[in-house]
């Protein structure tokens, strides 16, 4: 069997979301298909395929493993293949940087075009890219959103089937991404980042972080706590005065 065929197989079989295995058959299309994909699998060595991945970024390349690793792991339960020549390349360390996210109040005094209303409901609801393609009129009731669902199936988890509080702005939205992701670029950011405008919103205004963890669909409000614990450098010098002034009422009852 070629390669191609057995990767056919293995995203009919695999048990992942469907945004995983789209994300695996996008990388492997991209970086794999065209040098690769025609050569019977158990005959392509361990250099063809680090051939293959050089050059790419480390994002990429670990993404473009993971589907190669994947394939393979079908292969070798179908006694296709005896070895996994990608379970032996070690994955590429990838050093995310932080990323960069506008305030509520930022998003609040833009105009986005077209796009405005939907780059204002995502920063003042946190769905997700998928929940929120997947969400209508008839889901937002007496004041609340009603999210059960994505445009790929189920939601990422079980916390993902949640209630947030309406906040205004919802029109139905497009099934394709790029329009607003190109908007959100000339402000050098990303769909997901309006996430953590989102969290930011929640934390100034008194939110406790496990009530947010709910709001955002998180399972384990510790990945909340890390959008939590960003701090910007005016809130740096917003808190520096609100402790000077406590200090000094302090001292004035004395």
């Amino acid at each position: 069997m070629t390669l191609d065929d057995v990767a056919e197989l293995t995203w009919k079989v695999l048990p992942a979301t469907p945004k995983t295995i789209e994300n695996y058959r996008g990388a492997y299309k991209r970086n794999l298909k065209a040098n690769l994909g025609s050569k019977k699998i158990g005959e392509i060595s361990r250099a063809e395929i680090l051939n293959n991945l050089a050059g790419l970024q480390p994002p990429n390349y670990f993404q473009t493993l993971m589907a190669l690793r994947v394939i393979y792991r079908e292969a070798l339960a179908r006694e296709i293949v005896n070895d996994s020549p990608p379970a032996k390349i070690r994955p590429p360390r990838i050093n995310p940087k932080p990323q960069k996210f506008l305030t509520w109040e930022q998003v609040r005094d833009q105009n986005f075009g077209k796009h405005d209303s939907h780059i204002k409901f995502l920063a003042l609801h946190g769905l997700r890219w998928g929940e929120a393609v997947a969400l209508s009129a008839d889901d937002i009731k007496d004041g609340v959103v009603n999210i059960t669902k994505s445009k790929y199936g189920p939601t990422k988890s079980k916390a993902g089937i949640r209630k947030v509080p309406y906040m205004g702005f919802f029109k139905p939205f497009p099934k394709s991404r790029r329009a607003i992701a190109n908007k959100l670029s000339e402000s050098e950011v990303t769909i997901h980042s309006l996430r953590k405008t989102y969290a930011y919103f929640l934390k100034t205004n008194k939110v406790h972080v496990t009530t947010a963890a709910k709001f955002m669909g998180h399972s384990n409000p510790l990945v909340t706590l890390k959008i939590y614990t960003l701090v910007l450098d005016d809130e740096v010098e917003t808190v520096g005065n609100e402790l000077r002034d406590a200090i000094y009422r302090h001292s004035m009852k004395e």
